[in-house]
């Protein structure tokens, strides 16, 4: 079933990206939800980079700088990612 291709993609790609925020964000793994905001997370301009730059490598992505505004959740941040791929 391709919905359920889809799905497992998604949820695959969402876990890689979680693991990217966790480790460059140093917070819980419970705590990167969809709804998350970069301000909840107690991130700064300077780890968002940091996180861009992870994800950039970790998906083979190359975000730019003009696309971050606006960017304060982990949705919008996942989302933002997985439309390049």
């Amino acid at each position: 079933m391709v919905t359920n291709q889809w799905s497992n993609a998604v949820s695959d790609n969402f876990e890689r990206f979680k693991k990217c925020a966790v480790d460059v964000l140093s917070v819980d793994e419970s705590a990167v939800v969809p709804e998350a905001t970069f301000e909840s997370l107690d991130a700064d301009s300077l780890d968002l980079v940091e996180l861009v730059m992870a994800l950039e490598e970790e998906f083979d992505v190359d975000v730019e700088e003009e696309e971050l505004e606006g960017v304060n959740t982990i949705q919008a941040a996942f989302d933002l990612v997985t439309s390049k791929l």
